[in-house]
């Protein structure tokens, strides 16, 4: 323990360090780092894992609690069909094999918010494994190009969720809220097999998407329906796995990508210094930007496994579609399956042609996607649509700080807009302006015509009007007229750009640049 605060001393140091420069440089020929994800997925069921209590997120302190909960003396555990059936469809969903019988065990460790004193989870013999992830790693400005990655899952397994302890610093006291306490959730335990924090995020949020399609998890990490782990080493290329730390409840995809890009850089600023890493455990502090050590984990816990005795053998048909009340059919949960997220960015780039980054950006945002698909259920323009969701929505909500959950605008706002887009009625420049103002008012039943109206957004298309904004710009200025006579042709842009600024950005700009070319050249 002495050696862990000395190391943790040193290590805040090394925090400081990473913080203030960034050493991701550092060593980066010498050592390759390796990432390992754990994730928690919160199942979307009326009641608990092993009790009748409500499963809810945000009740009443202490309101949503079983006798068996509770771990009342005689109470007895009773499985939740419903949570199986969402494991079995997540584990299908990611190419597992389905275990035709699987176990239960208790997991025992001694905390204030989990009363039995053990979990009963399924570690030796879980609900599925052998599976794999595939996805997309794509993140604007650090990324020029998306590029595919996978990654393999050890296996998926049931399990029940603890309660949480509240601290009151005032007080100087910690409570305990059991709402939590036998919340159903499934364990995935992936193989270490990414390289870095941006991956991580990457598999993340494609998690997240699955089984939100799959209707399994809410996906919320804000909520704690989605808990992350990372485990992160360094090794010198080619070697065996080395000494790993663990960052336990990441509670965002950006946290995850920071989280761990950081904890690589601390690890190899540690060895540029001739230190060494310990196993420990740390977790992500989102305000410092940075991990910090939370507890030794030099011995390896004993959990004391042994089998569950109040709940008998799992047991499913692999090959059946027949329906039994006390038997599920794997086959019949697999023809439940959805269009997965996979399958959606090849239709979007097959259908619609549009770019594998669109593509990503959209079935990354569910409510971009419904967006896109409502708009082009009628022949409209897929690519001006895309770019009108990604490029000016987007912009709009980020500068209003909002989600783009909270998007207020409707399907028939966006498709007057577009109509009026392609028609030519306004340009980008308004079109994006509109946006801005349906997002400000929060309006369902604000029109898109009246706002136009109201505000002069038309552009003006009358070429004869055009001709004599363009004849002024050119009176106004003699020398740019001089330079694009005597060859500069590139000044044109700038004549484009007096004409834009001067019309406030009404102008029919393909028709005024043709106009403007014609004037320059008599």
């Amino acid at each position: 323990m002495k050696l862990f605060r000395a190391y943790r001393a040193i290590n805040n140091r090394c925090n400081h360090i990473v913080c203030k420069r960034n050493l991701n440089t550092i060593a980066n020929k010498e050592w390759e780092s390796v990432v390992g994800l754990e994730v928690h997925a919160q199942l979307n069921t009326d009641s608990k894992l092993f009790s009748g209590a409500e499963n809810t997120f945000g009740g009443v302190v202490n309101n949503c609690v079983a006798l068996f909960d509770a771990a009342i003396p005689g109470t007895l555990p009773v499985l939740n069909r419903r949570c199986v059936e969402l494991g079995i469809i997540t584990a299908l969903a990611l190419s597992c094999k389905v275990n035709e019988v699987s176990t239960f065990d208790r997991k025992h460790y001694f905390y204030a918010d989990l009363p039995a004193g053990y979990q009963i989870t399924q570690q030796r013999a879980p609900l599925a494994s052998d599976g794999v992830i595939n996805f997309e790693v794509f993140t604007p400005g650090i990324h020029k190009k998306p590029y595919k990655k996978s990654s393999k899952i050890k296996q998926i397994q049931l399990e029940q969720d603890s309660g949480k302890s509240l601290h009151d610093t005032e007080l100087k006291k910690s409570l305990v809220d059991l709402n939590r306490a036998g919340a159903p959730l499934i364990e995935l335990v992936f193989e270490p097999d990414l390289e870095d924090g941006e991956e991580a995020a990457a598999l993340v949020k494609e998690l997240v998407l699955i089984v939100q399609r799959l209707g399994a998890c809410s996906g919320r990490l804000q909520e704690g329906a989605l808990r992350v782990d990372a485990n992160v080493s360094l090794r010198r290329p080619g070697q065996p796995l080395s000494t790993r730390t663990e960052i336990k409840n990441i509670g965002s995809v950006r946290g995850v990508a920071g989280a761990i890009s950081h904890e690589i850089s601390r690890q190899r600023a540690a060895l540029a210094c001739g230190g060494r890493v310990l196993a420990h455990t740390r977790f992500w502090d989102a305000a410092r930007r940075c991990t910090v050590a939370m507890r030794d984990k030099e011995v390896v816990q004993d959990y004391r496994y042994m089998p569950e005795p109040n709940l008998p053998p799992l047991r499913v048909n692999l090959t059946s579609r027949n329906e039994h009340r006390d038997v599920i059919s794997v086959p019949l949960l697999r023809d439940r399956i959805p269009e997965l997220p996979e399958d959606s960015r090849r239709h979007l780039v097959q259908q619609f042609k549009l770019r594998p980054e669109a593509a990503i950006q959209l079935v990354n945002e569910p409510i971009l996607l419904d967006y896109f698909h409502n708009l082009t259920s009628e022949n409209r323009n897929p690519t001006k649509i895309a770019n009108l969701l990604l490029n000016d929505l987007l912009t709009v909500l980020n500068k209003k700080r909002l989600d783009v959950e909270d998007c207020p605008i409707t399907h028939k706002q966006l498709k007057d807009l577009i109509d009026f887009l392609l028609e030519n009625v306004v340009n980008i420049e308004v079109a994006r302006k509109v946006l801005e103002e349906l997002v400000e008012a929060s309006d369902s039943d604000l029109s898109v015509s009246n706002i136009i109206k109201e505000k002069g957004w038309a552009i003006v298309t009358d070429e004869a009007e055009i001709t004599k904004l363009c004849e002024k710009v050119i009176e106004d200025n003699p020398k740019l007229v001089k330079q694009y006579k005597d060859g500069k042709t590139k000044v044109f842009k700038a004549f484009l750009g007096i004409l834009v600024k001067s019309s406030h950005t009404k102008l029919d700009m393909s028709l005024a640049s043709k106009v403007m070319e014609e004037l320059l050249k008599k």
